[in-house]
């Protein structure tokens, strides 16, 4: 069964997805809610999801790599894409005409609910792993969503369209850890979305479980001062970031994690950072 936490996350990216509608197609069938759609209810995936989260939290004393974290970083995502086109900043797959803004919607939310299946596994290299397990579930929810063309000449159009999302999905998979070099504005979603999924309650559980000091300890207790991430319009530039924390470990976390991969990502020309301790001054990158 889901969670609570779950659920209610199911419910905000849906309604974070229905802001994008203006910008794709309209009613019921719009091809990116029927994708979210799929993936929230595929109990294969969400078995896949807590798995992960049992090897990373149980195993390796980590923050929460499932199906939370999944989630938060759809939502993370969808937020910003709303922000950039509110912006006039067209994607990758838009500005290059190898597709279109609902085809760059479902690779973004196919890559953040399936990033971190790979913790199942293993740590190292995780991201790799995470490609070859979501796949399957990328490929049947792809198929899904696009059988029944009328004729060929639509099958043929399905068929590229599948094509085109299933590969900037897997960039933004591949690429999520800052340890490979991506190129779509897409993928680089993927990196800024997960970097902001560093609020305290990824850390409750694994702290609560550690009697002794592990590999890990700094993310956690880092993790834990972050008191809010919002992601609102920025003043110069499309999208804003904004941290408060508790106590100055939490800017290990800001960065340490959060920026390297922003460095990293073709988003952030479009990104302003700024983080602050409570009611201090805020320190402002980028």
């Amino acid at each position: 069964m889901k969670s609570p936490k779950e659920l209610s996350l199911d419910k905000k990216i849906l309604a974070q997805a229905e802001t994008l509608l203006a910008a794709g197609a309209k009613g019921e069938d719009w091809l990116p809610k029927r994708a979210l759609a799929e993936l929230m209810a595929d109990k294969d995936l969400e078995a896949a999801q807590n798995y992960a989260n049992t090897v990373s939290i149980v195993r390796l004393a980590y923050n929460d790599h499932g199906p939370v974290h999944m989630r938060m970083v759809t939502l993370n995502a969808l937020r910003m894409l709303e922000l950039l086109k509110a912006g006039g900043v067209k994607t990758s797959l838009e500005a290059e005409n190898a597709g279109t803004f609902d085809d760059s919607v479902m690779a973004v939310c196919f890559a953040a609910f399936t990033h971190d299946l790979g913790m199942s596994v293993i740590r190292q290299d995780h991201e790799l792993f995470s490609i070859m397990l979501a796949l399957p579930f990328i490929n049947r929810i792809l198929d899904t969503i696009f059988d029944g063309a009328a004729h060929a000449s639509h099958a043929h159009q399905a068929a590229a369209r599948k094509a085109v999302i299933r590969s900037c999905a897997i960039e933004g998979i591949a690429g999520h850890m800052a340890t490979r070099k991506v190129h779509s504005l897409e993928a680089g979603l993927i990196l800024a979305a997960d970097g902001c999924d560093m609020a305290k309650g990824r850390a409750r559980i694994p702290m609560a479980l550690s009697t002794e000091a592990k590999q890990g300890d700094i993310h956690q207790y880092s993790a834990n001062s972050i008191e809010r991430v919002t992601i609102e319009k920025g003043e110069e530039k499309p999208v804003c970031i904004h941290i408060t924390m508790s106590s100055d470990v939490g800017f290990f976390q800001v960065e340490e994690v959060l920026i390297p991969k922003l460095n990293m990502s073709p988003a952030k020309r479009y990104i302003e950072l700024a983080a602050r301790v409570k009611t201090a001054e805020p320190k402002r990158y980028f």
